[in-house]
């Protein structure tokens, strides 16, 4: 390795933990599954000194609601003189705060950074039906300090209209993507099935994955007691997994304070580059579902900041709550069919624990780096419905020139969007489309048209015909008649 400069960032150790029971009575709380996983990225580091000396503390914001677990977490380790943070929410706030860690401490603001993040959605789920819960130490705590902004990525109309989880936007983008495709759907259930048959394969080797069940392509797409449809064409192997218990947390320094604990010169990963960027927070304002300018930007500035291309990227984690969102990153920026664009397994298999999965992304991926000595990996992280963006490019050698982070939103926000008809009537052309199913079958189309001004109307069906064959027949540019109250009749 050549001469680095003292300020430069790198990350030192990593740490996953993973509590799988069988019996959940016995589960501990979610910081505690935290503070695991940062002992194991000590340990990692091989440096007994370093976690006494953070110096800041951030911990992604949960479905938990302690108001500092960055404090219980410092204080459990050692590191009593830690500033303490939560963040707001997103998949991209880990990635985030590890560019952001990466320009303090090249600004000489920081010297030892841990970010963490844990859930306990699985156990804590078991547990309400025993009549029990988690423990609920430090709810006492005063606040810390908020890292990051919450934003409301869900308009009024779009909640009224029912267009709220991601497992029924999603949905809507793959069908868009189909349609784009000129696919029927037997040769798009063929492709996406291979696409998901190797994150799954990607899970079963990992013993921190959720998952670990082999399954086959045509296993992943096919409805099955056990793999019913949740939102068409997505089955539940499809769909990201949040019953789940996880802790992960990353630790890094500068090289300067690396080399001085003593952290084996084998255990450093530089961050050579990052990037933000937002498309527009209300899904049904995008141009299309099929594309991806923020996507585009946010992951092509990385790739140049780092002045590298995807082909010269060993190593990736592609966000992956579900297919449609791997495809259009995938297609953005130019990734060949067929390469592997997982370090984990994915969301539906790995697991997804909201919006702290990016961190065993990237301690994945800087574990694959590792192994592979002189390699690079990419990871990009998302918000939303494929709102908000983060990437990085990783590497063992340092970067050619100091790490540097851009926010490419003003080049986003020059793309074109689209106005939304909150009170549509008349004749349109259906854009795309999903059925969403709970246990007992399907229980309510949910569509978006084309208005003949170009404006995106929001509609939904319970018509048993119609759905049965929404599931079976492509709809994309079918004609539609919609009432202002969103109801749709379809032909």
């Amino acid at each position: 390795m050549r001469d680095v400069d003292p300020r430069t960032p790198v990350i030192v150790g990593v740490g996953q933990y993973k509590q799988q029971l069988d019996d959940v009575r016995e589960a501990r709380e979610q910081y505690e599954l935290m503070v695991t996983a940062l002992r194991r990225a000590g340990d990692d580091a091989g440096s007994p000194g370093l976690l006494s000396s953070i110096d800041r503390l951030l911990v992604i914001g949960g479905m938990w609601r302690y108001p500092d677990p960055g404090r219980l977490i410092a204080d459990a380790v050692g590191g009593a003189d830690a500033q303490t943070f939560l963040t707001a929410m997103g998949g991209n706030m880990p990635q985030g705060c590890v560019s952001d860690a990466a320009e303090r401490i090249l600004a000489g603001a920081s010297e030892v950074v841990v970010i963490c993040g844990g859930e306990a959605v699985y156990s804590k789920n078991k547990l309400r039906k025993l009549g029990q819960d988690l423990g609920r130490t430090g709810y006492d705590l005063p606040a810390a300090e908020p890292f990051g902004e919450n934003v409301q990525m869900a308009s009024s109309h779009e909640q009224e209209r029912g267009f709220v989880m991601p497992s029924q936007i999603y949905p809507l983008f793959e069908s868009a993507i189909r349609a784009a495709r000129g696919e029927t759907f037997a040769d798009h259930a063929a492709r996406v099935g291979a696409l998901w048959e190797d994150f799954n394969r990607v899970a079963v080797s990992n013993p921190y994955a959720w998952v670990r069940t082999p399954m086959t392509a045509e296993e992943i797409v096919t409805p099955s007691p056990d793999n019913r449809l949740v939102g068409s064409p997505y089955t539940k192997s499809m769909n990201a997994n949040s019953f789940v218990d996880f802790g992960a947390a990353l630790i890094m320094c500068s090289a300067e304070r690396a080399q001085a604990l003593g952290v084996p010169r084998d255990r450093w990963v530089f961050p050579h580059a990052g990037t933000d960027g937002h498309a527009s927070y209300l899904f049904s304002e995008r141009d299309n579902f099929h594309t991806s300018p923020a996507i585009r930007r946010t992951g092509a500035e990385c790739l140049d900041l780092a002045g590298i291309g995807i082909d010269d990227v060993a190593h990736m984690d592609l966000y992956s709550c579900f297919p449609s969102v791997v495809q259009i990153t995938m297609a953005e920026l130019g990734i060949a069919p067929g390469r592997r664009v997982t370090t984990t397994g994915g969301l539906p298999f790995f697991g997804g624990p909201m919006n702290s999965y990016v961190l065993h992304a990237i301690a994945s991926t800087v574990e694959a780096v590792r192994n592979d000595p002189g390699s690079l990996g990419f990871v990009h992280a998302n918000g939303g419905y494929a709102t908000k963006h983060a990437c990085a490019v990783y590497g063992t050698e340092p970067p050619a020139r100091a790490f540097r982070r851009v926010d490419v939103q003003d080049e986003i926000d020059e793309y074109p969007t689209r106005e939304v008809d909150e009170r549509p009537e008349g004749r349109a052309t259906v854009e795309s489309f999903t059925v969403m199913h709970d246990r007992q079958g399907p229980q309510q189309a949910l569509l978006t048209a084309l208005m003949p001004d170009g404006r995106r109307a929001l509609a939904s069906s319970a018509d048993p015909d119609l759905m049965a064959a929404m599931v079976e027949q492509e709809f994309v540019g079918a004609q539609c008649h919609l009432r202002p109250d969103g109801h749709v009749e379809v032909g």
